[in-house]
């Protein structure tokens, strides 16, 4: 049984996994509301969050799968990328707890983590693939060959993709998180009222400043008046532009191979609709969460008592 426990942004998450892959216990707390105010995560707010609730969270894992830490056979946490202050949280409490019962304790990348969600039951998917990881803060194309790891193909060279959809949000004056408000308002717009471009760079990489721009140009050129009439259709449009760079990348590096999509942004409805035949992570493993910790923790080595007690946490990859 191993413990997974995920605070790289601000989710506060712990999970119990058993040793083929079968989902325990999840529990996530968000901080949605508590960022709303902001229109985006302010880091020093999202680490003192954490503080007061990783206890919480670990507790109410092991009593949701029935179990004690004595049951416990290795400890997961996320130590990289993401917020600094955010990933000590967990990290410190990982090690704690690891070193109080003399458990080996094993060191996650939060993005093999999105990954591994797919490693999980029921889905169980085997390599190999090519996998669209697509988040708040990173977006890329890797080629998957065993559950170990990835090799990544391409990634943004500017803005992540659900970066484009909060940033699009706040141009219209929607709420946070961007990509769910988007998502929804588009269902009400035409996305064909307005051009927006899809950034054509070399290489197999990303890049959605261009479209962002784009979106700040338009929104400029409207009255309040005609911005509230025409608000979805540019939702409509802006959100189409994304996919389609998306959609594009992965399936032009695919060439007709198996897909995959994970990451927050696997959640939009448009994007799992543009690609029926994908293997999409289920909605509650999108967004951050430990169960995909736990999962990738399963293939990545683990650091043995004590000499984890050295571990630090980083903020890139």
């Amino acid at each position: 049984m191993i413990l997974g426990i995920e605070t790289s942004c601000d989710e506060t998450a712990a999970a119990l996994i058993d040793a083929d892959g079968n989902i325990l216990a999840s529990v996530v707390a968000s901080q949605d509301e508590l960022h709303a105010r902001f229109g985006g995560v302010v880091p020093e707010i999202a680490s003192r969050r954490h503080l007061e609730l990783v206890t919480p969270v670990i507790r109410q894992a092991l009593a949701d799968a029935g179990a004690r830490l004595d049951d416990l056979d290795a400890v997961g946490v996320t130590t990289q990328p993401g917020l600094i202050g955010a990933l000590l949280v967990g990290v410190s409490a990982a090690k704690a707890l690891a070193w109080a019962r003399r458990l080996p304790l094993i060191s996650v990348n939060h993005l093999h983590g999105h990954v591994a969600s797919l490693y999980l039951r029921p889905l169980d998917l085997e390599p190999p693939f090519t996998c669209l990881l697509a988040s708040g803060g990173h977006t890329m194309v890797l080629d998957v060959q065993d559950r170990g790891g990835y090799r990544v193909l391409g990634t943004t060279l500017d803005d992540a993709a659900g970066e484009a959809f909060d940033k699009g949000a706040r141009l219209l004056g929607l709420g946070y998180p961007g990509g769910k408000e988007i998502d929804a308002l588009a269902r009400q717009g035409d996305p064909t009222a307005y051009s927006f471009p899809v950034a054509r760079v070399p290489g197999l990489d990303f890049s959605f400043s261009g479209l962002k721009t784009s979106l700040l140009y338009k929104v400029r050129d409207l009255s309040p008046t005609e911005l509230e009439m025409r608000r979805a259709d540019l939702a409509a449009g802006y959100q189409r532009a994304i996919v389609r760079a998306l959609v594009g990348r992965v399936e032009a590096v695919a060439a007709g191979g198996p897909i995959a999509v994970v990451g927050g942004v696997a959640a939009n409805s448009e994007l799992r609709a543009a690609l029926p035949g994908a293997t999409l992570a289920p909605l509650s493993l999108c967004t951050d969460n430990a169960a995909m910790i736990a999962s990738a923790a399963r293939y990545t080595a683990p650091v043995p008592y004590p000499g984890y007690l050295s571990l630090d946490a980083r903020s890139t990859a």
